[in-house]
């Protein structure tokens, strides 16, 4: 079988050359942006928040609906029937439940239709994810928060696409259950600090944050072969076999031309996420057989680790549809480099002065 594999592997032909606009053109093309919501809301309801998400105030309640009309109008521009909380609970990866925007309009016929409270907050049936004991299994109910600091976006998936609200979430009495509010906590605290220790320097600012550069390793492994391993299948890394014939000591792969077959995938992953506006920027082989490493722009951390998880989801995605598998385990493999996360971080200003230079 693994022969067979190897002979088919050898076979696959380049696929067609793509026409593709320049990446600057297609930044954020399926994100809720400033430049969109300057243009769609207006300069009073803007100004609130565009603040909201700096962090410096809190979205006024009689601004709800206008704001969520206009984001439905966007969303259903670009073919959206459906919208989510996208959140983050303890599991180590997203979660969302989708809902139409449909509401009745008369007995037998129905309208598209959201509105601020639908905007602003959910309520998901949080009785199976990880709670750390904080509640009882029965004690379902939990709630997602909309999140202004993380951009909306929209998610393309199958032949639909869905309007993507970044959340935070917590039960209903009021606990943490995911790790990005105390994240935001953090934010808060760092920008408090550092104003302090600015206003003895001298060093004008309106306020301080994080910023973050996660660049993300990953092997790719044919789909066929990774088929073969029940432990690659379930678990992501090895529990079985021998070592690697190959380990890293040539170093011949790390930065060494990258295959055609990975650079079409490289290719395929990085175009969506640009339209995602996540600013992949690097990409490389890098040390161990297999093994390759992207990795953006720095940006707000908040955001960052947003992208970041949106990232891996989309590499594993493309790899699926091009017949391969996309490895992101730590450790994935025996006696070779493991799949790292390495995170790069700093503090700005709002002036765009980096204070861990």
């Amino acid at each position: 079988m693994r022969k067979q594999i190897l002979k088919e592997m050898s076979e696959i032909s380049e696929p067609p050359k793509r026409k593709k606009a320049a990446n600057s053109q297609n930044f954020g093309k399926y994100v809720f942006s400033r430049t969109v919501m300057q243009k769609m809301l207006s300069e009073e309801i803007y100004k609130n928040l565009s603040n909201a998400i700096n962090g410096r105030e809190k979205i006024k309640a009689e601004y709800a609906d206008s704001i969520a009309i206009v984001v439905k109008e966007w969303a259903m521009s670009h073919g959206a029937t459906h919208f989510c909380h996208w959140f983050q609970p303890l599991t180590g990866a997203s979660a969302e439940k989708h809902d139409a925007f449909i509401e009745w309009n008369s007995a037998d016929g129905v309208i598209e239709k959201f509105n601020g409270k639908q905007l602003i907050q959910g309520e998901p049936d949080a009785s199976s994810f990880p709670s750390g004991g904080l509640r009882s299994t029965y004690e379902a109910r939990g709630y997602t928060g909309w999140d202004p600091t993380s951009p909306i976006f929209l998610w393309k998936a199958g032949d639909g696409v869905t309007l993507c609200i970044p959340s935070v979430f917590f039960s209903w009495t009021g606990n943490v259950l995911d790790s990005k509010i105390p994240l935001l906590r953090s934010e808060r605290k760092i920008d408090q600090a550092a104003l302090r220790l600015l206003q003895l320097t001298g060093l004008e600012a309106e306020y301080v944050y994080s910023t973050l550069g996660l660049e993300q390793e990953y092997f790719m492994i044919d789909r066929k072969l990774c088929n073969l391993r029940p432990d690659l299948i379930l678990l992501g890394k090895t529990v079985f076999g021998a070592p690697s014939p190959k380990s890293q000591e040539l170093q011949d792969h790390y930065f060494g031309p990258v295959k055609n077959r990975i650079l079409t995938y490289m290719r395929a992953f990085e175009d969506t996420a640009i339209e995602l506006g996540i600013p992949v920027k690097t990409r490389h082989n890098e040390v161990a057989p297999a093994q390759h490493e992207v990795a953006p722009i720095f940006e707000k951390s908040t955001v960052a680790i947003d992208h970041n998880i949106l990232l891996m989801e989309l590499m594993r995605q493309v790899a699926q549809k091009q017949g391969l598998t996309c490895l992101l385990h730590e450790k994935p493999f025996m006696a070779i480099n493991g799949s790292g996360k390495h995170s790069n971080w700093s503090l700005s200003t709002d002036k765009g002065v980096n204070l861990l230079v």
